[in-house]
């Protein structure tokens, strides 16, 4: 596997001028306004000309241990085995998300599939019913990865790069081909629990209007307290972790949009009536370990084997805590995951990858990381 990693910046360009013609895959990741301008998506045609292209805007771009702001990344990799096909389908609102997973899932074609990687917009899109349509028409053992756009704090647009296009309201997926490819992944957080444990007493898929019998957008307002106003944006600082009845695991859901006149509030994946939901905040030192501890699960077999590719998906919420001190998560990952290890991915609204028994997962507030290597014929 060869990889090329490049950054462009409005004021300087592109950091490196040559590319590999013969990549088999470009990751592209950067700020909304820059993935619109049609000049930089065509230079990054000509560079590339052979890649599948996926990638998406973002709330921050990774490259190496550094995190960027108002930049596009590129990483081309060329497999030395593997096969690579990229399919796209339009994903007009929530409520064809599992819909659309479901046709993804049907355009890869099953023979040799081994792993797939899928980004969505990350507004007015269900990232759970967009997994649960996607993971229950792939293959037995197909793994999936992936996330959902950003668009920094402002929650206007988000954008996917598919298909040499680039456009809003999408989800995209790469399947990833070959018995060579070794692919790992791990994803944790690191927020710790407060308050009681609620039920979800009224909500409709993703949409949430009650805990206990009351307003589930009053409670938050309730705790926020002064940083109330800046809801949906500051509600990525306190998030929910819900737990189906009678499991001790807890996926951890954050706030996309609120409706005031409805009481609503819109999560990025489900939140079932019955359910209990419990507020969480922000933990800094926690928040670094589950970083580490997610580079650890990654980590790929057989052991002693440096993944030749690592892919980290961190939620736009723990940018929001770390603030100046982002790039310590990255840091983390590297120390687990060696100096030699290329490192590309993006800040998001949601997080995808498989947990524990529960298989395929929409994450949020995570750091997600996958890892590839082609291992020797």
């Amino acid at each position: 596997m060869r990889i090329e990693q490049t950054s462009w910046t409005p004021g300087g360009g592109w950091s490196s001028a040559t590319a590999d013609s013969e990549a088999d895959l470009l990751l592209v990741f950067g700020h909304r306004s820059y993935l619109r301008d049609p000049d930089l998506m065509t230079e990054l045609q000509r560079r590339w000309p052979q890649a599948t292209q996926l990638g998406c805007s973002t709330a921050g771009e990774i490259l190496d241990v550094q995190v960027h702001d108002g930049t596009v990344t590129a990483t081309a990799v060329r497999f030395e085995s593997s096969r690579v096909v990229g399919h796209w389908r339009p994903l007009p609102n929530a409520e064809s998300s599992a819909a659309v997973g479901a046709r993804l899932a049907s355009d890869l074609d099953p023979d040799g599939l081994r792993h797939v990687l899928v980004i969505s917009n990350g507004i007015d899109v269900n990232g759970t019913a967009l997994v649960r349509g996607l993971t229950e028409n792939l293959p037995a053992g197909v793994s999936v990865t992936g996330g959902l756009a950003g668009d920094g704090a402002d929650f206007h647009e988000t954008l996917v790069v598919a298909g040499g296009e680039v456009g809003p309201r999408r989800a995209a997926v790469v399947g990833l081909y070959g018995p060579q490819l070794a692919v790992g992944y791990g994803s944790l957080g690191g927020w710790d629990p407060f308050g009681p444990e609620r039920v979800i007493t009224r909500s409709s898929g993703n949409v949430l209007y009650e805990l206990d019998g009351q307003s589930a957008l009053e409670l938050y307002r309730r705790y926020l307290g002064e940083h109330a106003s800046d809801l949906p944006a500051s509600g990525l600082l306190f998030p929910l972790a819900v737990r189906d009845h009678g499991r001790e695991e807890s996926v951890v859901r954050t706030i996309l949009s609120i409706d005031p006149e409805e009481q609503s509030m819109t999560f990025a994946g489900d939140l079932p009536e019955g359910s209990y939901a419990r507020l969480m905040r922000a933990n800094f030192d926690r928040l670094i370990d589950g970083a580490q501890e997610a580079a650890r699960r990654s980590v790929l077999v057989p052991e002693g084997q440096p993944p030749q590719l690592a892919l980290l998906i961190s939620c736009v919420g723990r940018k929001m805590v770390l603030q100046q001190r982002v790039e310590e998560e990255v840091e983390a990952v590297r120390e687990i995951l060696g100096t030699t290890t290329p490192l590309t991915g993006f800040y998001s609204y949601g997080e995808i990858s498989p947990l524990g028994i529960r298989g395929c997962e929409l994450h949020n507030q995570t750091m997600t990381i996958t890892t590839l290597a082609e291992t020797p014929h």
